[in-house]
C-alpha cells in the first residue's frame, strides 16, 4: 500500500463484535482473565490497550519501522530513549533542537550523569567532532529540518558516522513527518515524534511517539513505557490515530502554503533573514531536495528591530495566532526567544542565531492569499 492508503486504514480493522467501521476506543483499565494468567493479551492499560495499539500500528507502517510505542507527550518519549542509557554514557546532539530537549539534556540527563557534547553544525564532520569528544559516545541525536533553523542533517552520512562511533541514531522527524522524510530509511535507528504537531494535527492532544528499525532496539523503549508509565490515554491515541488519517493531505497544502508565504517575502526590507528550505539561497536547499519530497510547512523570519520588532510583528497579525506548537490546521507563530527556547540561556541562544528578533512561522492550511496578506501587513508592508 501507499502512504495515504496506509494512514487510512492500518490499525483500523472493523470492530469483530459490531462490525463497526471505526473501531471503539477502549477505555477499560482493566481486563478480565478466565483465570489467573489466562487473558486474551491484555491485563491492564498501561502495559497494553487496543486503542494504543492501533496509532502504534499505523505511525511504525508509515515510517517503515518495526515497531512503535506511543508517550504521553514528545518530552516523554526522549525521556523513554535517554533513560535507555547509563551514566557515563554520552549523546552527541545537534546545534539546533527545540529548547525542552536541550532543557532536558541539559538540567536533568547531565545532572544524572551523560556525557553531552553538540555538534557546531549540520556537517557530519562536525557531529564526528563531537563523538569523538566522548568518553563513551551511545546516541546521536538530530532533528531535521532543526528547530527553529531549519537546518537539515545528512542522514545518510550522520547515520555512519553513529555507526563508526558505536551509537545508536535518533532523528526526531516532528517537523518532516514521514510524509516528506522516512529516516529509518536513511540509515536511523530510532525516529522520534512529538505528535501534538503535524501528526496529530488539529492542536487538541498532546502525545510522543518513538519507532524503532527493529523489535529488538524497541524493546527497551517498551519496558521504559510500561515500567515509568508516561503512556497517552486512549482519548489521546483516538485523536491522534484520527489526524493521522488526513495527514497526506493535510501537508500538501502547509508545504503549497509555507513556500507561497516565503516566497512573497523575499527581499522584504523588514528582514535580515528568511529561512525555507524551499528557497535556493537556503543554505540546505540541496540536501533538503535530495532527503525530502518536499520542504514543510515551517518558515523562520529574523525582523529588522530585534524584540520590538518581533513583538510588534505578533500584536499585528489576525489570521496566524502567536503561540507555541505547530502543524496544526492553523497557522501559528511562535516567538521562541519568549516562548519555545526561553529556558535556553540568552548567550548560548544568541550563538546559534536565536535572537530577540526571530519568529517561526507554522503555515497552517488556510487559502494562501490570506496567510501572505497577513504577514505582509503585520510587517508593515
Amino acid at each position: 500500500m501507499r502512504f495515504a492508503t496506509k494512514a487510512v486504514h492500518t490499525g483500523q480493522k472493523p470492530d469483530p463484535a459490531t462490525g463497526a467501521t471505526i473501531p471503539p476506543v477502549s477505555f477499560s483499565t482493566t481486563y478480565t482473565q478466565a483465570a489467573p494468567g489466562e487473558h486474551k493479551g491484555y491485563e491492564y492499560s498501561r502495559t497494553q490497550n487496543p486503542t494504543r495499539e492501533n496509532l502504534e500500528a499505523v505511525l511504525a507502517a508509515l515510517e517503515g519501522g518495526e515497531a512503535c510505542a506511543c508517550f504521553a507527550s514528545g518530552l516523554a518519549a526522549e525521556t523513554a530513549i535517554l533513560q535507555t542509557l547509563s551514566p557515563g554514557d554520552g549523546v552527541v546532539a545537534g546545534h539546533d533542537l527545540y529548547g525542552g530537549t536541550v532543557r532536558l539534556l541539559e538540567r536533568v540527563y547531565r545532572r544524572w550523569g551523560l556525557e553531552i557534547a553538540y555538534a557546531k553544525s549540520p556537517s557530519a564532520a562536525d557531529f564526528e567532532a563531537a563523538a569523538r569528544s566522548l568518553a563513551r559516545p551511545r546516541l546521536v541525536w538530530v532533528e531535521t529540518p532543526s528547530n527553529p533553523l531549519l537546518d537539515l542533517t545528512d542522514i545518510i552520512a550522520v547515520s555512519s558516522v553513529a555507526k563508526a562511533a558505536g551509537a545508536r541514531l535518533v532523528v526526531d522527524n516532528t517537523f518532516a513527518t514521514p510524509y516528506l522524510q522516512r529516516p529509518i530509511a536513511l540509515g536511523a535507528d530510532y525516529v522520534l515524534h512529538s505528535t501534538t504537531k503535524y501528526l496529530g494535527g488539529h492542536s487538541d492532544v498532546v502525545g510522543g511517539a518513538v519507532v524503532a528499525r527493529t523489535r529488538e532496539l524497541l524493546e527497551p523503549v517498551k519496558f521504559l513505557q510500561n515500567a515509568m508509565g508516561a503512556v497517552p490515554g486512549p482519548l489521546d491515541c483516538y485523536l491522534t490515530h484520527r489526524g493521522v488519517k488526513t495527514l497526506a493531505v493535510r501537508m500538501r497544502q502547509h508545504c503549497s502554503n509555507a513556500r507561497a508565504v516565503a516566497e512573497s517575502l523575499v527581499g522584504h526590507p523588514g528582514l535580515e533573514r528568511l529561512l525555507y528550505p524551499g528557497l535556493e539561497d537556503h543554505r540546505s536547499h540541496a540536501l533538503a531536495s535530495e532527503q525530502m519530497d518536499d520542504f514543510g510547512g515551517m518558515v523562520t523570519l529574523t525582523l529588522r528591530g530585534g524584540f520590538d520588532a518581533a513583538d510588534r510583528f505578533c500584536r499585528r497579525l489576525r489570521v496566524f495566532a502567536p503561540a507555541e506548537s505547530l502543524g496544526g490546521v492553523e497557522s501559528l507563530c511562535c516567538h521562541p526567544v519568549t516562548m519555545t527556547h526561553a529556558s535556553i540561556p540568552k548567550e548560548i541562544r544568541e550563538s546559534r542565531g536565536i535572537t530577540d528578533g526571530l519568529v517561526r512561522l507554522s503555515c497552517g492550511i488556510e487559502d494562501a492569499e490570506d496567510l501572505i496578506a497577513d504577514v505582509l501587513a503585520a510587517l508593515g508592508g
